[in-house]
């Protein structure tokens, strides 16, 4: 039987995943307390448009996909206090509230980080400094893409990525909402259709084109596997890819660990 495995959401774009054993699926298809901060470039504070809807572009801040160092901060967000704490190897690097000397001073404290990861290079480029702490810790807006979706992935997949990797790789390096168990590795890029998890009635929408961002560790930082080839020629792909995105066919609800994922014929 296929079941939800594993739930995360990520409240700092890029930043530390915050396991949960529920989440809650908004109606607009996003994950409530999903990516609703991202320390952005100076000339990117304000979203683009796309359609009709706001896009955060990743490449126009702070990702793993161009700075895998931020991987090694720890960002712990209580949504109640309105704290952000900021931390690497259990060192603070700053804990602060979301009023305006706070995002000062916990974008001043990424900033010092970079500077002295291998990254530094990149914050030299036009644009990018000062960097702006934005979102109101409450509206999730900076998914990768402008429609946003719930993401999901099958643990047997990463599992066989794993066994073709010299080096270690867990379902972090894909960063998605739910993981499933019990599904045959690769099999949800089958899917079409609908599929049941909780309480919510998905329509599966596409697989996921993957980017360097799965090349990182999550522990460290580094860039110690090279997946986007793995993919591409391990598993004959003609775009690296892993995962498929979902949105709420009706309403959202409530996915918890544990739950069954029931695929409906398409």
């Amino acid at each position: 039987m296929a079941v939800v495995s594993e739930l995360y959401r990520y409240p700092v774009k890029g930043f530390t995943p915050e396991p949960r054993t529920e989440l809650r699926v908004q109606d607009d298809g996003r994950i409530a307390g999903d990516r609703v901060l991202a320390f952005r470039f100076a000339d990117a504070t304000e979203p683009e448009d796309a359609g009709g809807l706001e896009s955060w572009p990743k490449s126009r801040g702070l990702s793993l996909m161009d700075f895998p160092s931020i991987a090694r901060v720890r960002a712990v967000f209580d949504a109640q206090t309105g704290l952000l704490r900021l931390s690497e190897d259990g060192r603070v690097l700053a804990e602060a509230g979301l009023d305006e000397a706070g995002r000062h001073e916990l974008s001043a404290a990424v900033t010092g980080f970079v500077e002295r990861s291998a990254d530094a290079r990149l914050l030299q480029r036009p644009g990018v400094l000062p960097l702006h702490l934005v979102g109101d810790g409450r509206t999730a807006r900076f998914q990768d893409r402008a429609r946003g979706y719930v993401s999901l992935h099958g643990a047997e997949t990463v599992a066989d990525v794993d066994a073709a990797t010299p080096a270690p790789v867990d379902s972090r390096r894909f960063r998605s909402n739910i993981v499933v168990s019990g599904v045959a590795p690769w099999a949800e890029l089958d899917w079409s259709g609908h599929v049941r998890i909780g309480e919510v009635r998905f329509e599966v929408q596409r697989p996921i084109g993957r980017c360097a961002a799965i090349t990182a560790n999550p522990d460290d930082g580094r860039r110690d596997a090279r997946l986007l080839r793995i993919l591409t020629t391990e598993f004959g792909q003609g775009e690296a890819t892993l995962g498929v995105l979902l949105l709420p066919a009706d309403a959202g609800g409530v996915v918890r660990v544990g739950d069954e994922v029931v695929v409906e014929a398409g």
